[in-house]
């Protein structure tokens, strides 16, 4: 089993594509390589393959990664299932996983994170949980965003060490992460990782 997320920016117009794209770029690196594992098409949209269990981290960091520029978000649906068709560009593989990313994309409407997988019961209970989620996420603030994002990616740096990265008092790193809903989004990353197991 595979994870496909589709995605695109939300309000990527806002902001000259150069600026972001390679922010982009730099975060899908960080799960593989161009074009077998991710790509980026039609200017906003990209496709990413990710182990099932790493597919909700991936999501989240990559929200942290657009949310640090004001004007933009994203938009992404996870799809797991087998793929049976790999190409050299991901975006001319296929299988069901690239269907469910691509059916539970379309049907994105005012929630910006959903999935689809072969059981119907786990969809409806993470559905519901990043909807929940998305209450925070989506009002994260740049400087929530690039905190949440280095948190999510040094979990053994401490408050006092990303203050001293960024230039921040340790108060401020530790009211950014409680803003953004730091410790419920790692419970709902474990709750997810420990779920996904059991398809």
């Amino acid at each position: 089993m595979e994870a496909i997320i589709t995605g695109d920016i939300v309000n990527s117009r806002a902001i000259e594509a150069k600026v972001w794209i390679s922010k982009l770029k730099e975060c899908l690196s960080l799960f593989g390589n161009e074009p077998g594992q991710w790509e980026i098409y039609r200017g906003d949209s990209f496709q990413l393959k990710v182990e099932p269990k790493k597919a909700l981290l991936a999501a989240v960091l990559l929200k942290a990664q657009i949310k640090q520029f004001k004007a933009l978000d994203i938009r992404m649906a996870i799809g797991i299932g087998e793929v049976n068709y790999e190409a050299e560009k991901i975006t001319e593989s296929n299988g069901d996983a690239f269907l469910r990313s691509g059916e539970c994309f379309e049907q994105l409407k005012k929630d910006l994170l959903k999935m689809k997988s072969p059981d119907k019961n786990f969809d409806k209970t993470m559905n519901v949980m990043f909807s929940l989620a998305g209450i925070s996420m989506n009002s994260w603030t740049p400087l929530s965003s690039k905190i949440i994002q280095l948190s999510l990616k040094n979990p053994n740096m401490t408050q006092s060490e990303m203050a001293k990265l960024l230039d921040k008092s340790q108060s401020n790193i530790s009211i950014a992460l409680k803003r953004g809903g730091f410790d419920e989004i790692q419970r709902l990353l474990n709750y997810y990782k420990e779920e996904i197991q059991k398809l």
